[in-house]
């Protein structure tokens, strides 16, 4: 399989009359882009803006967030089972809208969505901080119950994405970042003596308004299933959960995994990298066995020597890593686990709600429960009240001159499980 993502770089954006790339400066054409999503008649109103890093703006409450791109060759635009006719992803051209984002906003469900400072404190601890941002507000119709509110907004973002990618179909890109492997037999051939690595990666799938989908099917529904990881890179995955804001893995992040990025960088050199395993996190043991299992026999199957596993969420969620290390490790097979930590706000509580003595190499995106102040902004796209019921927020968060006080839990992408994000560690 062979893919080419071409970059374009963004150095601006605006609003405007025409969808555009010149210069580096992206054009949003507003009119054009309310319209398409007003298709929709579950939307009432559609509200856009902009947002760049160093602007003292704060964009809450957010759903999600979106890379903009378009499909030169090979496949469907859009995301194949959602935004267009099944395709095959990982394989063909894609252009991307390098430095830019769509982010969805708006009171979706009234908790678990999150913040975005673009200035200060706050940028430090966000990815999306330094993305040229445009901003989708979303009102839908009255009456829609929560997981039809969802899914109206869900599509909004992955429309509005598809939408401003468009602008990059004719360009030529300034970058081109080209990924390919052969089967896993060519590649066991070419590398006989490397390790043999399998990348393990769980998705929140816990039902209405906690679910992530793979080429439109609902991850909760499939026993783990095997991806290739140009798929992830290519719009096969969308993020569809109202998660802890944290760790919740946005769209942007599955189309730009780091997990997967770095294995690949690895493959050939140090490690034979075979493939994912998609696995659905469930709230109940039968199903915590069931995937468990599951995920041990496909790394037999493979023949791996290691797997790499990767958390979203945590709570519930840590005894499905535990248990996929341990039934791991006890056969043989060395696993490497990507988790964050719900240790208080003074660091010091026990961080997972589960443990395992086989799990000896784990790697924590940081502190769930860590408290941060936030400045007051100049602007606030959304709605600032609503910390109040975001997880990380509480009744009070929010002072009167504007200050934010609230948990990492709050913040998108803070403590990314795979990695994408601020947070680093430091030697002493």
């Amino acid at each position: 399989m062979k893919l080419e993502i071409g970059r374009i770089i963004i150095k601006d954006i605006q609003l405007g009359t025409e969808n555009s790339v010149k210069e580096g400066v992206l054009t949003v054409n507003s009119e054009g882009l309310i319209a398409k999503l007003k298709e929709d008649d579950r939307i009432k109103d559609v509200k856009l803006d902009v947002a760049k890093p160093g602007d003292k703006v704060r964009i809450i409450p957010v759903k999600d967030v979106i890379e903009p791109r378009v499909k030169i060759e090979g496949g469907n635009n859009g995301f194949p089972g959602v935004t267009s006719k099944q395709a095959q992803c990982g394989e063909g051209k894609t252009n991307v809208l390098f430095g830019a984002a769509v982010v969805t906003i708006g009171d979706v469900v009234g908790f678990q969505e999150g913040v975005i400072d673009m200035w200060g404190e706050g940028a430090k601890w966000t990815p999306f901080s330094k993305t040229l941002n445009l901003t989708v507000d979303i009102s839908v119709v009255d009456g829609l119950a929560p997981h039809v509110h969802e899914e109206t907004v869900r599509l909004a973002g992955l429309k509005a994405g598809e939408y401003v990618g468009l602008a990059g179909k004719d360009l030529t890109p300034d970058e081109v970042i080209t990924y390919e492997m052969g089967n896993i037999f060519e590649e066991t051939a070419k590398y006989p003596k490397l390790p043999k690595v399998l990348y393990a990666e769980m998705m929140i799938t816990q039902g209405l308004l906690h679910d992530t989908y793979i080429y439109g099917v609902n991850a909760q529904t499939i026993l783990p299933t095997v991806l290739h990881p140009f798929e992830e890179l290519d719009n096969a995955v969308v993020s569809g959960n109202c998660v802890a804001a944290c760790d919740k893995i946005t769209t942007y992040q599955h189309q730009n995994n780091s997990v997967i990025e770095d294995l690949y960088a690895q493959h050939g050199k140090e490690i034979n990298f075979l493939g994912c395993i998609m696995v659905p996190e469930h709230t109940t043991l039968a199903g915590k066995l069931r995937v468990s299992t599951y995920v041990l026999k496909l790394a037999k199957m493979f023949g791996a020597d290691a797997v790499m596993v990767s958390e979203e969420g945590y709570g519930n969620p840590d005894s499905d890593l535990l248990m996929i290390c341990k039934k791991c490790e006890d056969a043989g097979i060395i696993t490497q686990l990507i988790t964050d930590e719900c240790a208080g706000r003074d660091g010091m509580d026990q961080p997972l709600a589960d443990t395992a003595k086989e799990a000896v190499a784990v790697v924590s995106g940081g502190n769930v429960s860590h408290v941060v102040t936030l400045p007051p902004a100049e602007k606030v796209i959304g709605n600032a009240a609503s910390i109040a019921v975001l997880a990380g927020g509480w009744e009070g968060a929010l002072l009167e001159d504007g200050t934010l006080m609230c948990e990492l839990n709050a913040v998108i992408g803070a403590t990314s499980e795979i990695g994408f994000h601020n947070v680093t560690c430091r030697l002493y």
